[in-house]
């Protein structure tokens, strides 16, 4: 059974490959709008570091819930196809009321999560669509992602098989040993800050996670998955505006810059 997986994992890789090179090689950018394009929404966290009694998804930002900021996104984003919630128990049959509030007609299913983010991932890919061609994971808290954004890593990862939204690095790291002292500055010019979407053709990320769940393997992100099974990932820089809400902090700047976005798109109708 091992060795079929790898070797399935290997056809998969030597097809990305070619698919890449082939892309390349025309000049071509391939249109993630032309492709089944479907998004798992990871909401089922606790948000204990928000010293709320709301969860960190359901806490209210311009008026809505943060969560609903995400969904809209990914409701105007052309490319998606199907929304999938995974969400905490006590809050599924809140999107039954966001569906019907905000108009979100791609919300195809809301799942309850696992034990911890990636068998929540995993419920969540177990319910897509069976034309699912590739698969956009996000923090259901990382609601400042535009549809551009959502786009442009769905394209990167239509053409290498696997793409995640990141953020350059622009401050200084040091590795410390395990009594706090500094033992290396680390060069900064090859690190990003690892965010979300992470996208990924449905068939890649489904035998990863596959590969995940029988090696024992626990990964941070959804990359990492992808990466233990030996597939490459493409980083899209999004900035620093892709932040996800953890803190009350957060709330604070995430308001600052959706009221900065709202005064900006007024002025541009103003002028059409």
């Amino acid at each position: 059974m091992v060795r079929a997986s790898a070797r399935a994992n290997n056809v998969m890789k030597n097809i990305i490959k070619k698919t890449a090179n082939a892309v390349r090689a025309a000049g071509g950018v391939p249109r993630p709008e032309d492709y089944f394009c479907s998004a798992v929404i990871v909401a089922a966290g606790s948000g204990t570091r928000m010293g709320s009694t709301r969860t960190k998804q359901m806490t209210e930002l311009c008026g809505k819930p943060v969560v609903v900021h995400t969904l809209l996104a990914f409701q105007a984003c052309e490319a998606v196809k199907e929304i999938i919630v995974v969400a905490r128990e006590d809050e599924l049959g809140a999107y039954a009321e966001f569906e019907k509030t905000y108009g979100l007609t791609k919300l195809r299913q809301v799942v309850p999560g696992g034990a911890n983010r990636q068998k929540s991932v995993m419920l969540g890919t177990k319910v897509l669509s069976y034309r699912s061609e590739y698969v956009a994971i996000h923090d259901g808290a990382r609601c400042l992602i535009t549809p551009d954004e959502i786009t442009e890593v769905l394209r990167q990862a239509c053409i290498y098989g696997a793409a995640a939204a990141a953020e350059v690095m622009t401050d200084t790291v040091k590795r410390c040993d395990d009594r706090g002292f500094v033992t290396e500055t680390v060069d900064r010019s090859a690190l990003m800050r690892a965010q979300t979407p992470q996208c990924f053709k449905t068939s890649l990320y489904l035998a990863s996670a596959y590969t995940a769940e029988r090696d024992g393997f626990e990964a941070t992100d959804d990359c990492s998955v992808a990466e233990h099974a030996g597939f490459p990932v493409r980083m899209v820089d999004c900035g620093r505006t892709n932040m996800k809400i953890t803190t009350p902090e957060d709330l604070v700047i995430a308001r600052a810059l959706l009221t900065s976005r709202n005064l900006t798109a007024r002025a541009a109708d103003s002028h059409n």
